[in-house]
């Protein structure tokens, strides 16, 4: 890997971890509960991205499958928050 790409991919992971820090601060101190919610599905596909960016670094297949599982789950409990936000109950 060239110096450059590892110099870009360090400054990606840098960046993703300053961006999680600013969403765990909005999840705690959201004035909503919508406000927290966001924050905490913002914070899964960060963690997706970087699952993914440390996967490209070390050249391996290993954190591909936990990031997919990761943005599915993801995905599902911010529709289930959504939910449960909007009519007060998740399974009718």
């Amino acid at each position: 890997m060239s110096g450059f790409l590892q110099a870009v991919i360090t400054l990606t992971m840098v960046c993703y971890g300053l961006a999680m820090l600013l969403a765990l601060w909005r999840a705690l101190r959201g004035p909503t509960a919508q406000d927290r919610v966001l924050a905490i599905d913002f914070l899964t596909i960060v963690a997706m991205l970087l699952m993914l960016v440390v996967g490209i670094r070390y050249a391996s297949d290993t954190y591909f499958e936990p990031a997919l599982l990761l943005a599915l789950f993801g995905f599902v409990s911010s529709t289930a928050c959504a939910k449960f936000l909007l009519r007060g109950e998740v399974i009718e």
